[in-house]
C-alpha cells in the first residue's frame, strides 16, 4: 500500500511546489495545465488557462506529493483549514532538521523540533501556503 497527500491551492500550486523541490530536491513527474487538458464543454477562462490541473513530486521512495488549483471559474471553493497535515518522516535527525526548517521559513511554527516523551524528534509547523506539516523521525532501535 502507497499513501499519497493530495493538496488543492487557490491558484499558486506551481509556486508552492516550486517551494517544495527547493526542501525536498527532485523533479516533478508531472505538470498539467489546465490548457494542456481541454475538458469538453467547459470554458477555462484564459486567465486560469496555465493554473495547475495536476502536479506531483515524488518525494523519496514510492511517496508522492500531489496536487491541483481549485477554480472559482468551475464553482470550486477552496477552505483551507486544520484538518489536513502531511506527516514526514525522515531517515535522519539532520534531515528532520532541515525539512523542518525549510517547510517553516516563511511560515509558523506550531511546535517546534524537540526529542519528544513518546521517544520520537517531533515538531509542527504550517507553511508560508498554509499547508500544516508533522516532521516526526524516529531513531532506529539499538541493540
Amino acid at each position: 500500500m502507497k499513501v499519497h497527500v493530495y493538496l488543492n491551492f487557490p491558484g499558486n500550486a506551481a509556486e508552492a511546489f516550486d517551494f517544495y523541490r527547493s526542501v525536498f530536491g527532485g523533479d516533478l513527474s508531472w505538470h498539467v495545465r489546465f490548457r494542456d487538458m481541454p475538458m469538453e464543454g467547459v470554458d477555462i477562462p484564459e486567465a486560469d488557462q496555465d493554473k495547475a490541473m495536476h502536479i506531483a513530486l515524488p518525494i523519496g521512495e514510492d511517496n508522492v506529493l500531489m496536487a491541483s488549483d481549485a477554480l472559482e471559474s468551475l464553482g470550486q471553493e477552496l477552505r483551507p483549514g486544520n484538518n489536513v497535515y502531511v506527516s514526514v518522516h525522515p531517515d535522519s535527525r539532520d534531515d528532520a532538521d532541515r525539512i523542518f526548517n525549510g517547510l517553516a521559513a516563511g511560515g509558523e511554527v506550531e511546535m517546534p523540533l524537540a526529542d519528544q516523551v513518546w521517544g520520537d524528534y517531533y515538531g509542527a509547523c504550517t507553511d508560508q501556503f498554509g499547508i500544516k506539516w508533522m516532521v516526526n523521525y524516529h531513531a532506529p532501535e539499538t541493540a
